[in-house]
């Protein structure tokens, strides 16, 4: 990460996680379907757990919270973003922190979003 691009990091990184749970939405609707309505409405959404229950996984999510405390801590930390984040300041420690609780390799929240 480049000195002082700590706002726009921690900003995009939230939205990767977005864009994730959203290909997982996404991933249901199979080629020449006319997706629900009511779902697709859902999906127009910033709010991460929203986007989990829309994707139909809230049980694993709930499962793996409760199971594997390490990723709790990472989901604690991706929990706080919001689409708002790009109107605050972020610090080098809160980006990283994010970065690595989304990324990392066993108990990030991308790599849980990645066996949907």
């Amino acid at each position: 990460m480049e000195l002082g691009l700590y706002d726009g990091a921690y900003y995009l990184a939230g939205y990767a996680v977005e864009c994730a749970l959203k290909a997982c939405i996404a991933k249901e609707t199979q080629r020449h379907q006319f997706p629900d309505k009511k779902r697709v409405d859902l999906s127009h959404s910033h709010d991460l757990l929203q986007l989990i229950r829309v994707a139909g996984l809230e049980d694993q999510h709930r499962e793996r919270v409760r199971s594997d405390p390490d990723f709790e801590t990472n989901w604690e930390v991706v929990r706080r973003w919001s689409e708002q984040s790009r109107y605050r300041r972020h610090s080098h420690e809160s980006a990283q922190a994010l970065l690595v609780a989304i990324s990392e390799r066993r108990h990030g929240v991308i790599t849980w979003i990645r066996l949907h």
